[in-house]
């Protein structure tokens, strides 16, 4: 894997270079980095894909400059795979917040995407209408009513080494733990990133920008063949969030839902998370 750098877009990633290879760019969350899909990106590889795999817009080393917001970041990186890869469409990975802005480019420009793979955020309108139903869910977000509060977050996802941030990978992936080094390689990444990771949730309590994701997202369903997974034991997002997303997309879907696994649903069962979406790649 080598690092390099857009600098038509600020965005920094790793690529392994198979400049002759169907590319796959892979787009992690919160609070994550790249490395998470350094197990796929091997078994993509040797699938015979190019992979990148960015650090999102206000994640170090990429670019701290905003704004956050979904349709803007969506922009970024729609311009990062036009630079990448201006003729073919690309296939496409995105976890947590990189579901979100997936989606939000999938609605832009189909045209640029042969297929998808998403994990942990269903459909928007589908989180929209679902979540009347399941007022659990409410608790489960409330972390980003927190993070409204930009003199209180920011000083509390730093105190104590960012132990807020280990306790939220705790809640959202039951009895998963990845490990020290890389929570250490995520904590520098989050002290060299602050406040702009949180920024991308105080972009949500814009009454516009929500009005603008969802005429989006309301003009039709997503064209794009999409395989959606997600972890039985999500704390972050239920499971009962995704019912019934099959709605907003008229190209092939498929869902699946993985026993025994947490909102980091790619790294707990990485065997079985990686074969479907190497499957699905292939097939499309």
């Amino acid at each position: 894997m080598h690092r390099l750098r857009s600098e038509r877009t600020g965005i920094s990633y790793l690529s392994n270079e198979a400049e002759d290879a169907p590319l796959v760019l892979c787009l992690h969350g919160f609070p994550d980095i790249p490395r998470t899909w350094e197990v796929l990106s091997e078994d993509l590889r040797d699938a015979g894909y190019q992979v990148v795999r960015p650090w999102m817009p206000g994640y170090a080393p990429s670019s701290p400059e905003g704004p956050f917001d979904p349709l803007t970041l969506s922009h970024r990186v729609l311009s990062l795979i036009d630079e990448l890869s201006p003729e073919e469409p690309v296939r496409i990975v995105g976890h947590d917040w990189g579901s979100f802005i997936a989606q939000c480019m999938m609605a832009q420009r189909p045209e640029r995407f042969r297929t998808a793979a998403l994990l942990a955020v269903p459909h928007v309108l589908a989180f929209r209408d679902n979540v009347q139903e399941h007022p659990r869910q409410l608790g489960r977000s409330a972390y980003m009513a927190l993070f409204q509060l930009p003199m209180v977050s920011d000083r509390l996802v730093r105190m104590r080494d960012f132990a807020l941030i280990e306790r939220l990978w705790r809640k959202w992936s039951p009895g998963f733990d990845p490990g020290e080094d890389y929570f250490n390689e995520l904590k520098l990444c989050l002290h060299s990133s602050m406040p702009a990771p949180l920024r991308y949730y105080r972009s949500l309590l814009s009454p516009t920008l929500i009005r603008e994701v969802t005429e989006l997202l309301s003009a039709g369903p997503i064209v794009v063949p999409t395989l959606y997974l997600h972890g039985e034991l999500d704390g972050c997002i239920g499971r009962d969030l995704a019912a019934g997303q099959e709605a907003h997309f008229s190209a092939l879907f498929e869902q699946l839902t993985l026993e025994g696994a947490g909102h980091f649903l790619h790294l707990e069962q990485a065997a079985e998370v990686n074969g479907a979406i190497v499957r699905w790649f292939d097939a499309h």
